[in-house]
């Protein structure tokens, strides 16, 4: 819990998002141990480590696309209660449709590459209950726009576009119900240094004029050092620090994570 101080008056602010302990196991192989993360309403929280360090298995689990072994996950919503991991297929479906947003590294795991781009953004609408067609088509719009996609193109299906609108695409559908959290997975792997800059000048935009809570992972240090506020380094499922993000890159406390920046550098 964090305390602020705004004389006189004292502000408490509690986590979003908490997970709590949680550990998990394919097999022989553990990918996440012990883990234990804090998310406050409109930060931005980075996680980094290298291939199989457990951070893209510790996002699957904050969109409750996995089940730990052990361990809680909470958040602090007024509808939202207990822990999540105790949900049944049907409320997870329901609470990521309307909660939860994600941007996947490989847009073929969140849209529907033959149907329009509007559509796929509708898509997300109809699974949260809307079904008047005006205001999908009018939503789907309003969301492509503010993901920066070119409205000329609504009707092409994602599989006709670039790699950079693909993940306009996704993030306008993850965006289109204005969600409490956003996950990004390597959102800017395989595209060009160039369209890299714009989709990251559009996540940074987003956030500031909608103060979205966002969870982003990369192993891409330059990523994450120019969207998070707060980093969490994992390593082999571990998480080995954690802190302000100044403070992660300038002065970096555990070995792996001083070798992982003075390698950027």
């Amino acid at each position: 819990m964090t305390i602020v101080l705004d004389a006189p008056r004292i502000v408490i602010t509690r986590p979003l998002m908490t997970l709590k302990n949680v550990s998990k196991s394919y097999g022989a192989v553990q990918a996440v141990r012990d883990a234990s993360v804090e998310v406050f309403p409109g930060e931005v929280m980075g996680i980094v480590g290298e291939s199989g360090s457990g951070k893209s298995t510790l996002l699957r689990m904050m969109n409750l696309e996995d089940t730990p072994d052990t361990g809680s996950y909470t958040l602090d919503l007024p509808d939202v209660q207990g822990n999540l991991f105790e949900l049944d297929r049907f409320a997870r479906r329901m609470l990521c449709a309307t909660k939860i947003g994600i941007v996947y590294q490989n847009p073929h795991l969140g849209l529907l590459m033959n149907h329009s781009s509007s559509g796929n953004v509708a898509e997300r609408l109809l699974v949260a209950g809307e079904r008047r067609f005006l205001v999908l088509r009018d939503k789907a719009q309003i969301a492509l726009e503010a993901s920066e996609f070119p409205l000329e193109r609504l009707d092409a299906p994602p599989i006709e576009l670039s790699g950079g609108m693909q993940q306009r695409v996704q993030l306008a559908k993850a965006i289109a119900l204005e969600p409490a959290l956003l996950l990004l997975d390597e959102p800017t792997t395989g595209l060009d240094v160039s369209v890299q800059a714009l989709v990251l000048d559009t996540l940074k935009r987003l956030q500031q004029d909608r103060q979205i809570t966002m969870v982003i992972v990369s192993h891409d240090l330059g990523v994450i050092r120019t969207m998070a506020d707060r980093v969490i380094v994992m390593r082999r499922g571990v998480v080995v620090e954690s802190g302000l993000a100044d403070q992660i890159f300038q002065d970096p406390q555990h070995p792996y994570t001083q070798q992982l920046v003075h390698a950027k550098l």
